[in-house]
């Protein structure tokens, strides 16, 4: 069996990011866009981050345009955006494919251990949720319409286990 350790990404900035390096920690996995109607959600992402980063929680943006179009621009522009509008800290990837053949296999893994509604593999919309635990296994998906704020119940308990 996997876990989110198993994998690496690539920083918005091109590093390459092993996962191994949150181990022990409380990751939210969250597939962003720059221009969805759930965009001002990096604010309560940001938030969360703030309030969580020292007792343990990691908050990873990757950014996708898979979804309307919603995130076409560069990687740049996409960490430029998120900074002067919401004044994001959390680390954001480069950006992935979420779905298909393409798909990152991060976001392969997470879909598999954590179907959507009615047992869905794929990811439906931008910002898409997953909670993962201390152990690297997947604890819970959440909507894209599943506000940050929503999610602090869940993540103090994530970080109490």
């Amino acid at each position: 069996m996997s876990t989110v350790y198993d994998f690496e990404a690539l920083s918005i900035d091109g590093k390459k990011v092993a996962l191994k390096k949150f181990k022990g920690q409380v990751i939210l996995v969250v597939n962003t866009a720059s221009a969805c109607g759930f965009t001002p959600q990096f604010a309560g992402l940001e938030k969360l981050h703030e309030t969580y980063a020292a007792q343990g929680l990691a908050v990873l943006g990757f950014p996708c345009n898979q979804f309307g179009a919603q995130d076409a621009g560069s990687n740049d522009e996409i960490a430029e955006f998120c900074q002067l509008n919401f004044g994001v800290t959390f680390p954001m990837m480069q950006k992935i494919d979420v779905n298909g053949a393409q798909a990152h296999p991060l976001y392969q893994w997470l879909a598999s251990e954590a179907p959507g509604l009615l047992g869905s593999k794929s990811i439906k919309w931008n910002f898409t949720k997953f909670l993962v635990g201390k152990d690297g296994a997947v604890l819970k998906r959440y909507a894209p319409t599943d506000t940050p704020e929503s999610l602090t119940r869940d993540i103090e308990a994530a970080l109490a286990a």
